[in-house]
């Protein structure tokens, strides 16, 4: 059962009310995961005009989440095991940009990886790679 991307912004936004607050959204839902846009905002820029290491993890992070519920439906207790990121470049005060692809399902554990841009530009700013537990049957 795969969800539309405004489907899954949808349930991003009812389960962490943050989300709305940052613009996040899940732009495309493609055959390997999903596009999201976190819209640019002066609240994510950190001292020296970069936009903020912490910001590109929230989007990588919602990115993988938004994966997970495209491929698999409403699973709202999938919860992130574990998450690593390397910064490559300075990403230009734009929207961000994640491309976010599930590399390998499991029963429980879903391998994933995130690809972040800054709008408009071909260079990736951000790598992420991580897991989402999923829950046990029923447990969804």
């Amino acid at each position: 059962m795969t969800l539309t991307s405004a489907a899954i912004t949808d349930v991003i936004r009812q389960g962490v009310p943050a989300s709305e607050d940052s613009g996040f959204l899940v732009e495309s839902v493609t055959e390997h995961g999903v596009v999201c846009r976190l819209p640019y905002n002066d609240r994510h820029l950190r001292p020296g005009g970069t936009l903020s290491g912490p910001s590109m993890m929230t989007l990588a992070d919602a990115a993988m989440y938004a994966a997970v519920l495209a491929r698999l439906g409403r699973i709202e207790m999938a919860v992130t095991q574990n998450l690593n990121i390397n910064f490559l470049a300075r990403p230009r005060p734009a929207d961000l940009v994640a491309e976010a692809e599930i590399l390998k399902m499991g029963r429980r554990t879903v391998v994933l990886d995130v690809k972040i841009f800054s709008a408009g530009s071909p260079e990736v700013v951000a790598h992420a790679t991580g897991t989402y537990s999923l829950p046990p049957p029923g447990k969804g």
